[in-house]
């Protein structure tokens, strides 16, 4: 038996850009679902509207990161035990992020970059 077989490049470079497309969006998708779920502590917002950014310098290696720039935000995040304020956002607590590593929402990012690659593929 012989087989030949022909790469179409330009659509596994098409699937390949979509990739990191997809994965920047979902990184943008949890930040979103984040600040929308109410769970970052909240006093003037800076941290939430301001500080919270995505790094995407290294999406062509798969990796992206949300990171929380502001001199306090690693104390709140690791120390569950404040007794955060809750006026502004009601669900505001510590290691915020937890619900999305191995919580409820553990699947949250997967399930979105599904649709999100599916959306720009058509696949």
């Amino acid at each position: 038996m012989k087989v030949k077989v022909k790469m179409n490049k330009s659509v596994l470079q098409k699937l390949s850009n979509a990739q990191i497309t997809a994965l920047e969006q979902t990184a943008e998708a949890v930040k979103t679902d984040v600040i929308a779920s109410q769970v970052m502590p909240f006093d003037t917002g800076t941290m939430q509207n301001d500080s919270t950014s995505i790094d995407t310098s290294k999406s062509k290696q798969g990796e992206v990161a949300i990171s929380v720039d502001t001199p306090y935000a690693r104390r709140l995040y690791f120390h569950p035990e404040y007794n955060f304020r809750q006026d502004k956002n009601p669900n505001a607590k510590g290691r915020w992020f937890d619900d999305w590593i191995d919580g409820d929402k553990k699947d949250f990012a997967i399930k979105a970059f599904k649709k999100i690659y599916k959306r720009l593929t058509g696949v």
